[in-house]
């Protein structure tokens, strides 16, 4: 993998150093509403160069790490299939090499790929999943890969592990009836409540998280596929993530679902770069 020149902060180091490789999925084919989320990783890039490397919550700078850039995969469009493979190939080879993948969507949809990598490596895999909506039907418009089914397929790819859910304010009653016979599935509606409980049950196990960025409410965070009113503020998710230092065994994170473009002041995509700045420090 070859670092590129516009890469986000300060994930300059080489991929043979890095703990950590961040790369793009700018896929958004199965957008339901509004598409767009395949511009993230470009636009992101682009305006963390306006963010600091330091954290002033964390008290670490990103230049302090080893974290390498890869730059967005080149993913097909209108072929949800091919583009999960390649999104799968690719965490599969970062974690192959003892790394962590942190990817940035794209949409929802991408997370299967990373997770079906993950859960090839580690059996017990569980899942932490912040976002509005729950993402658990079983098809959407007759089609099983969709960003409004993501979750239902890495919950058919967990063998014993959890999914935990946060924040969710947006469902259908089949998926809500879907949770509360799942016994491997814990949602918490509406906030973020009840994390630390979810926290120490996964102590020492591995762990992915995906991290919808419509969590958050969209007077705050308007530049995003389909915005739910009701959301969680900003520094109700940075308390989330920071709580997430507690020792877990994070294997692998994506971010998803910005479309920049939306939100044309730039501050969703600023919002953006905040989000993943906190969770790569809080992961390192």
């Amino acid at each position: 993998m070859n670092n590129k020149p516009d890469a986000f902060m300060a994930c300059d180091s080489s991929y043979d150093d890095a703990r950590l490789v961040l790369f793009g999925a700018p896929f958004d084919g199965t957008s339901s509403y509004r598409p767009g989320s395949r511009f993230a990783g470009a636009a992101i890039r682009a305006e963390s160069f306006g963010i600091e490397t330091y954290s002033p919550y964390l008290r670490k700078d990103l230049e302090d790490f080893a974290v390498f850039d890869a730059g967005d995969l080149d993913l097909p469009f209108g072929n949800a299939v091919e583009a999960l493979s390649q999104i799968e190939t690719a965490a599969a080879t970062i974690l192959a090499d003892g790394k962590i993948p942190f990817m940035v969507g794209g949409e929802h949809l991408v997370t299967l790929g990373a997770v079906n990598a993950a859960v090839a490596r580690y059996k017990d895999l569980n899942v932490i999943h912040f976002d509005a909506h729950a993402d658990l039907r079983e098809e959407y418009l007759g089609e099983k890969l969709s960003h409004a089914t993501v979750i239902r397929r890495c919950h058919e790819l967990l063998e014993g592990g959890e999914i935990y859910q946060f924040g969710i304010r947006s469902m259908t009653m089949a998926e809500d009836e879907f949770v509360q016979r799942a016994p491997n599935i814990t949602q918490r509606k509406y906030d973020l409540e009840t994390l630390d409980d979810a926290l120490v049950k996964l102590e020492g196990k591995p762990v992915y998280i995906t991290l919808d960025l419509d969590v958050l409410d969209p007077s705050i965070f308007p530049g995003t596929g389909t915005p739910e009113p009701g959301g969680v503020s900003f520094a109700d998710l940075m308390e989330a993530i920071h709580m997430l230092s507690h020792p877990l065994n994070i294997v692998g994170c994506d971010v998803n679902e910005l479309s920049p473009h939306y939100d044309q002041s730039g501050v969703s995509t600023i919002t953006a770069c905040k989000v993943i700045r906190e969770l790569i420090l809080t992961i390192l």
